[in-house]
């Protein structure tokens, strides 16, 4: 029998047009797209937490549930950013940098102010509303090297009982000195995390690893013991991204055969890793990836802002690499998911390939949740399914009410709010069933 997420809450009836995918919908046609779930009309019915039934809209739940009804709003199950920065929230829009260069001028000395406890817990409550305020109800996040600033993200997010999976960052070298760890003392921080918080209600821990230059061979050998040594736990980092940033690691690393290599030699690579961007990798980076179950994630708004480079997401899956969708902010311009996907489109759409919304957002629901090990929990609007939401409008101001009302199928409506949208058109979002915000 499925635990029940909150004992006390009510029992609750939404009604709405219900959207979930029971397969990946690939880059078929949108009028050929498998797995995709549309259930105009119904009731979703949420009891302690989780999904109970779900009725047609005529089949009114009986006076036991509190009803709640949002006639042509769209309800998704609450959307998943698989790679976010919570302390870049304090440099997003920062301007004319490419990568390297933006981390020296804007993220460490943005960084650097989060060992202060106080920093960290405004940071980590201001960080965790503003994805529920874009539907996010799921994220895996990048805190700073302090390991108060994951202590803080993980008691936040148990707070209001909010899947998160977060872990302090390593880096031991080529940051400012507020900004390093040791390798003993980094252990130590993760070991007492990974006994705190993971597992603990729904937190989860990742061994975060920065990136490979800012990390002695001696830091990612011990980022793989724990790996090793705690089954279960995440592994978080970033691979590729930018075309200085591979020479960079193939003069730190030169008997690696390629930037992934690197982290394929520390024992970092397994089903549970995820990997951001992935921009610059080859055909047996790909066959590596593909081997060890680990996934990119695909953060196309901050590929484009910080002119990184362009990611080839079907190439990527024709070649057996898993592939979610990411914001990055700081690096991205929004939280908002929405945008992201809006921003994937185009990405693809310069290296000829078609990002329908139907794939768009399995990416950040079902696929994401598979990928991560979780969709038994989170991802769908399946029977016993944690009931984490969000509730949309498919349209907001002029041209958007105007675009809806000319859309001549679902696949047309569901593009012109997945290009246009934002996270104004968001309802509300629920987390494990209870309200966690309201714009109606």
């Amino acid at each position: 029998m499925t635990a029940p997420l909150t004992s006390s809450a009510p029992r609750l009836a939404l009604r709405a047009d219900l959207l979930d995918f029971t397969a990946d919908p690939g880059f078929a046609a949108p009028h050929a797209a498998p797995g995709v779930r549309l259930r105009p009309d119904h009731w979703l019915l949420i009891e302690h937490g989780r999904i109970a039934g779900v009725l047609p809209g005529p089949q009114e739940p009986d006076a036991s549930w509190q009803r709640e009804e949002h006639p042509g709003c769209l309800l998704t199950p609450g959307l998943i950013d698989t790679h976010v920065h919570s302390p870049q929230l304090d440099v997003i829009a920062s301007y004319g940098a490419q990568l390297l260069d933006w981390l020296n001028t804007y993220t460490f000395p943005a960084e650097l102010r989060y060992a202060d406890p106080a920093v960290s817990a405004a940071g980590a409550q201001r960080f965790v509303q503003a994805l529920l305020a874009c539907g996010t109800t799921t994220a895996v996040v990048f805190p700073t090297v302090h390991k108060v600033s994951a202590d803080a993200l993980f008691a936040e997010a148990h707070r209001l009982n909010m899947r998160l999976v977060t872990g302090k960052v390593l880096m031991n070298r080529f940051a400012p000195p507020g900004l390093l760890d040791d390798v003993a003392c980094a252990r130590r921080d993760c070991v007492d995390l990974i006994e705190r918080w993971h597992g603990n209600g729904r937190q989860s821990f990742a061994v975060t690893v920065r990136f490979a230059p800012t990390s002695t061979p001696e830091q990612l050998a011990m980022a793989g013991e724990l790996c090793a040594a705690h089954p279960g736990i995440y592994m978080q980092t970033h691979v590729a991204e930018n075309r200085d940033e591979v020479r960079w690691v193939r003069e730190l690393y030169p008997e690696a055969r390629s930037y992934l290599d690197v982290y394929a030699q520390a024992g970092l690579l397994n089903p549970r890793a995820v990997l951001a961007h992935g921009i610059w990798l080859d055909d047996h980076d790909r066959a590596l990836l593909r081997e060890h179950g680990a996934q990119i994630a695909h953060s196309p708004s901050s590929n484009l802002f910080l002119g990184s480079g362009l990611f080839n997401w079907a190439q990527a899956e024709e070649q057996g690499v898993r592939v979610s969708l990411a914001s990055d902010v700081g690096g991205g311009t929004s939280l908002s998911m929405l945008r992201t996907m809006a921003d994937a489109y185009k990405v693809q759409a310069l290296q000829g390939n078609r990002l329908t919304a139907w794939k768009a957002l399995h990416a950040c629901t079902l696929g994401a949740a598979q990928h991560l090990g979780l969709a038994d929990e989170i991802g769908s609007l399946e029977v016993g399914r944690a009931a984490d939401l969000a509730v949309w409008n498919l349209a907001h101001g002029v041209v958007g009410e105007h675009r809806l009302s000319m859309a001549r199928d679902w696949h047309e409506k569901l593009f012109a709010w997945m290009t246009l949208g934002d996270e104004r058109n968001l309802v509300r979002t629920f987390v494990a069933g209870r309200p966690a915000l309201s714009f109606s």
